[in-house]
Parts: C-alpha cells; sequence; structure tokens
C-alpha cells in the first residue's frame, strides 16, 4: 500500500506536467497571433509589441531608434500576370531579404498586403537611411522568381525615427508618409 505521501507526489508531479503542457500551447498559440504565417515574420500584431517595447526604450533610456516602412511596388500587377502564387512568392522573397539585410536585434514584420515595417534599434538618422538604402538596393538586384518567370520586384521605403514619448499611431503615420514622399520623388 502506498503512503499517503507517494500519492501527492504522483499528483504534483502529473499537475506540473499538465501546466508545462499548458504553457508550451499558449506560447505556441502567442506565436500564431503574432507571426504572419505566409512569409514568417512578426505580422501586424507582433510588429505593434516591438514598436511599443522600442518607443519604451527610446523614451526611458534614449535610445536611437527607426522605423522604415516598405511598401512593395506593383504586387497587384505580379498578382494580375503571374498569379497569386508568384505575389505569394514575392513577398516571401521580400520579407526574406529583408530580415537578412538587417541585424538580429532588429524587426521585420509584414504589417498587411504588400507593406512591411522594418524597426532598427539603437539606429540614428544617417544608419536609418544607410540601412533603408542598402535593403532598396538588396531587393533591387536579387531577382526573384516563380515557375520560370523572372518577378518585376522593387521598393519604396519610408524612413523616420522614433522620439521619445511617441505613440505607435504616430510613429507608423510618419513613416508612411516618407514612404509615399519617397514614391513620389522617384515618379
Amino acid at each position: 500500500m502506498e503512503s499517503p505521501g507517494a500519492e501527492a507526489f504522483e499528483e504534483i508531479e502529473r499537475l506540473r506536467e499538465k501546466i508545462a503542457r499548458l504553457e508550451e500551447r499558449v506560447r505556441q498559440l502567442d506565436a500564431l497571433a503574432h507571426q504572419d504565417s505566409l512569409v514568417h515574420v512578426p505580422n501586424r500584431r507582433g510588429f505593434m509589441r516591438e514598436l511599443e517595447a522600442l518607443i519604451a526604450r527610446v523614451s526611458r533610456y534614449g535610445e536611437g531608434g527607426a522605423m522604415l516602412f516598405v511598401d512593395i511596388d506593383g504586387l497587384k500587377r505580379i498578382n494580375d500576370s503571374f498569379g497569386h502564387k508568384a505575389g505569394d512568392e514575392a513577398l516571401i522573397h521580400v520579407a526574406n531579404a529583408l530580415a537578412s539585410g538587417v541585424r538580429k536585434s532588429d524587426c521585420v514584420a509584414r504589417l498587411g498586403g504588400d507593406e512591411f515595417g522594418v524597426l532598427l534599434v539603437h539606429a540614428d538618422e544617417e544608419t536609418a537611411r544607410e540601412t533603408a538604402g542598402r535593403l532598396k538596393t538588396l531587393i533591387d538586384e536579387h531577382e526573384s522568381h516563380c515557375d520560370g518567370n523572372r518577378l518585376p520586384l522593387s521598393i519604396a521605403i519610408g524612413v523616420t525615427m522614433v522620439a521619445a514619448n511617441d505613440t505607435t499611431d504616430a510613429v507608423i503615420a510618419r513613416a508612411d508618409r516618407a514612404m509615399y514622399a519617397e514614391k513620389s520623388a522617384a515618379a
């Protein structure tokens, strides 16, 4: 016959295992809620969380930080000409190129449709603009293909600095306006 202490110990161990499984499930659900399933970078919700954290660091410690607003030029034309599979391939290509062109500490996210956000931590304006130029060149120089078709990819990037006590909406709006100014200047 088992002692009452042994039964209690077994029950505690069973509950610990159950808690560990539930905690893992919560981590999985959190990842699903904050990751883009197509391009495997954070989605808009995940980006907003990272942007809030960057604003907090800039406000508290005076660190430099920047946001790049990236828009793929002509994604609709790619979808219409080559199909949605090609459009998906273009999105994946851009996401991978952006992620490979920044530091691990930075954040690349898909904001929706053909728009991406990039957060640069510990960055001044010169660094942010250099990074934007490098990312644009990276996309321009590395072709994307789908089913043997070359996909005509280019991007426009707006740059804004994150200021102390900024709001997420203000940062995104400034970066979005900067991206449209970039598109107008290139036209």
